[in-house]
């Protein structure tokens, strides 16, 4: 029994050997990969190998990169310094507001009552807080030098200074009285361009502007007195201050005459200021920004 029994045994174990054998055998051949888990395809690639590796970006480059800001900043510089000056051509070229003729209306814009605070606003930048105030009043006294009038005051710029100041001194007691004047009767103080075509048209116009006004409906035109009544009380005013022989009537006659010439020329300039802006090449500040003018 003992014989047959470890001789069943070794059959045993023999045939288990053999019954294993080609599970072993094909464990050996797919190599050692652990199984896979439930729900998951038994030959899964790893995924090294099913994704292809990103390409890793190439650092910038410091120095290109500094080119192209300073190329920006320079090209962004270069735009803004040819807009500043095209403004300053403009603004140096639009003589008509800000050099001579100060504040008017233009030939499509609407006309409207002022308020006191405009009329304070136009007074001032008539009188004292703009160039062409004070460039008519040099232009004036260079005419008195050239002239040697007063004959009692000297040549050279001494001279020219004392004409100077009696030139500015008149202007502002006339302008004051006469934008005082204005105020009181409701009078359109500035000039208004005409709505008529043609030179002769026009040049009426404006001659007749220095002597007619509107009233406060805009419509109705008056005489100038304000603006007469003003440059006789001027012409007064500075026998004040000028030497002997003076005569009030005359000087106050000279002055509106005075009046009468240089406001129906400086009427003429405001009349075909964009006549002559055109000509010089300068746009308006509308048609810079592609809006109409009123």
């Amino acid at each position: 029994m003992t014989v047959l029994g470890s001789t069943i045994g070794k059959m045993m174990l023999l045939m288990c050997c053999l019954a294993f054998a080609p599970v072993g055998k094909a464990a050996a051949q797919e190599g050692t990969t652990p199984a896979a888990a439930p729900g998951t395809e038994q030959n899964q690639t790893p995924p090294s190998q099913s994704q292809p590796q990103e390409k890793k970006e190439e650092p910038a480059n410091p120095a290109a990169e500094a080119a192209d800001k300073t190329k920006q900043v320079t090209e962004e510089a270069a735009e803004a310094t040819k807009k500043v000056g095209e403004e300053a051509l403009i603004k140096a070229r639009d003589w008509e507001s800000s050099w001579v003729t100060g504040v008017y209306i233009k030939k499509r814009q609407q006309m409207l009552p002022l308020s006191v605070e405009q009329r304070r606003e136009i007074y001032l930048r008539q009188t004292l807080t703009t160039p062409g105030a004070y460039l008519k009043r040099m232009f004036a006294a260079g005419i008195d030098q050239a002239r040697g009038t007063p004959s009692q005051w000297q040549g050279g710029f001494g001279g020219y200074s004392e004409r100077f100041a009696s030139r500015e001194g008149q202007f502002i007691a006339a302008n004051s009285l006469a934008a005082l004047g204005n105020a009181t009767l409701k009078y359109e103080v500035r000039y208004d361009q005409c709505r008529c075509g043609g030179f002769g048209a026009r040049t009426r116009h404006a001659i007749l502007r220095n002597f007619l006004t509107y009233n406060e409906t805009e419509r109705e035109l008056r005489p100038q007195w304000a603006l007469y009544g003003g440059a006789f009380a001027g012409g007064v005013i500075s026998t004040a201050w000028k030497p002997h022989p003076r005569n009030l009537w005359a000087n106050g006659g000279f002055a509106v005459l005075g009046q009468a010439g240089y406001g129906s020329l400086l009427n003429f300039f405001i009349e075909f200021a964009g006549d002559i802006n055109r000509k010089l090449g300068a746009k308006s500040r509308n048609q810079e920004s592609g809006a109409k003018g009123p």
